[in-house]
């Protein structure tokens, strides 16, 4: 009896693996054009080098984290 419920036990962990894994493919092969994929910022112009790009998305970067730490700084000022 220990062996049949060792068996169904391995057989729905399998089963359970098997599934997370399919959908973890699936998520890989999805367009890479998504804003998931980008993080969030715009595609870069597709004109420009590597070097353009990369320092684009540094600018992007280095704005989004002026934002946010203005933001921070804005909320900690007003609250009493």
């Amino acid at each position: 009896m220990k062996i049949v419920f060792g068996l169904v036990g391995l057989l729905i962990v399998l089963a359970i693996v098997g599934s997370l894994g399919r959908g973890q493919l699936a998520a890989v092969q999805a367009p890479a054009a998504s804003a998931a994929s980008t993080g969030g910022l715009p595609p870069p112009d597709a004109a420009a080098t590597v070097r353009e790009q990369s320092q684009q998305r540094q600018q992007q970067v280095r704005e989004q984290v002026t934002r946010a730490l203005q933001q921070g700084a804005d909320r900690a000022a007003s609250q009493p």
